[in-house]
């Protein structure tokens, strides 16, 4: 029986796209019999959690990042090393580019273990958290930092035995920077659930508030700027004086920025704050029940939530940059935005309400449908199934 371990620091109970990651991969493994899986969770206290006979969660005890954040970074390496020794998996799975690789290595080559080591490149962070933050920086230091990051990366994941990619996009710019041994495996999404017959007339209406032709925008990302809260917000304002009918925006999530959000919807009547939406079907009719849908982070590695949307059918307006424009580019559902800025935005959503929104329903249901959890875990599975038996005939 193949033993696979997951790990990374990306995981959080309120969590967006690793979370959703996670919690599909453990609904697969559990069907799975030949296959002995765990996921490695960070929590507030150390304990197993068996799910099944070949299926656990082991719960380890780490602390908080500062902030109004649930993430919790491990940086100690002896709490994933009891993990380690005592399921001595074939593969570890490493999800989070910062203190795990280095802690797993360092497992693996002290305790002499046989372990095939994968990433998954869940954040393309040498752009995402280098470039981006020394963005405005003076003497080039953004080019330099992101430089450093490269360099890190090549470090920590060319060791490994292969790294998982789920963009393309991301991928070639990976192998630009001198990655090697990637493998592309798009993620998936429930088409079952994330579907337009999940409209829900009741929720409309609400919403549409006795005006038919109210829009309904939908934004369920962390309230951070990174996903772009700051610019909705501001080109809603703008929107008001451009549109005849006021749309409904609702605002589903928790973050840094919640309290703008808060603020934002006492002072305009069609503004709702809905909170993190933790049930998957209140979610699936959201989708389908809104007009137009939002991902305008310039750092998506793949946008688990975006994919969801499409197959709703709900059309989007996504940044111009990584994966959030590979999907729309893909199925001709949306509007790209050259600047993620309030002026493009709202310029775009007005445009957006002037188009055959019927047909870009269409277009997203269509390019969704091609994607599932499914065919992403068999691939994953098939990928590590190979390591083992190379592996195996070294040894031998």
């Amino acid at each position: 029986m193949l033993k696979l371990l997951d790990c990374n620091n990306f995981w959080s109970p309120s969590g967006g796209g690793v979370r959703r990651y996670h919690l599909e991969k453990m609904d697969y493994f559990k069907s799975r019999s030949d296959v002995h899986y765990i996921f490695v969770m960070h929590d507030n206290k150390t304990y197993t959690e068996q799910i099944n006979d070949h299926t656990y969660v082991e719960h380890i005890e780490v602390p908080k990042v500062w902030g109004n954040w649930e993430y919790r970074y491990l940086i100690r390496k002896w709490p994933m090393a009891r993990v380690i020794l005592e399921h001595q998996p074939d593969i570890i799975e490493v999800g989070s580019p910062y203190f795990m690789p280095r802690i797993i290595h360092s497992i693996v080559k002290r305790n002499k273990l046989q372990s095939k080591v994968f990433g998954f490149w869940h954040a393309d962070f040498p752009v995402t958290y280098a470039r981006r933050f020394l963005k405005n920086t003076p003497l080039g230091l953004a080019n330099r930092g992101e430089q450093l990051a490269w360099w890190y990366a090549r470090k920590h994941y060319n060791r490994m035995d292969g790294v998982l990619v789920a963009s393309e996009v991301i991928k070639m710019r990976m192998e630009r920077n001198g990655m090697n041994n990637l493998h592309f495996t798009p993620l998936g999404v429930n088409n079952e659930l994330f579907h337009p017959d999940k409209r829900n007339t009741g929720l409309i209406t609400d919403l549409k508030a006795g005006n038919p032709e109210r829009l309904i925008l939908f934004f369920p990302h962390r309230f951070s700027k990174e996903k772009g809260l700051h610019v909705l917000l501001r080109a809603y304002e703008m929107i008001l004086e451009m549109l005849d009918v006021p749309p409904a925006l609702v605002l589903a999530g928790t973050g840094p920025y919640e309290k703008l959000v808060k603020e934002a919807a006492a002072k305009y009547k069609h503004v709702h704050f809905k909170g993190f939406i933790e049930n998957k079907r209140e979610m699936a009719e959201y989708y389908a029940s809104s007009d137009l849908g939002f991902a305008l982070s310039e750092w998506e590695t793949f946008g688990l939530s975006l994919v969801e949307a499409l197959s709703s059918g709900l059309s989007l307006i996504v940044a111009g940059e990584g994966a959030a424009r590979e999907h729309v580019e893909s199925s001709k559902a949306g509007l790209i935005l050259d600047e993620v800025n309030p002026d493009q935005l709202a310029d775009a959503i007005v445009r957006f309400s002037k188009l055959d929104r019927y047909k870009l329903s269409e277009n997203a249901r269509k390019y969704a449908a091609q994607l599932s959890w499914e065919s992403c875990f068999d691939r994953q599975l098939d990928i590590y199934q190979r390591a083992i038996e190379v592996n195996k005939r070294m040894v031998h």
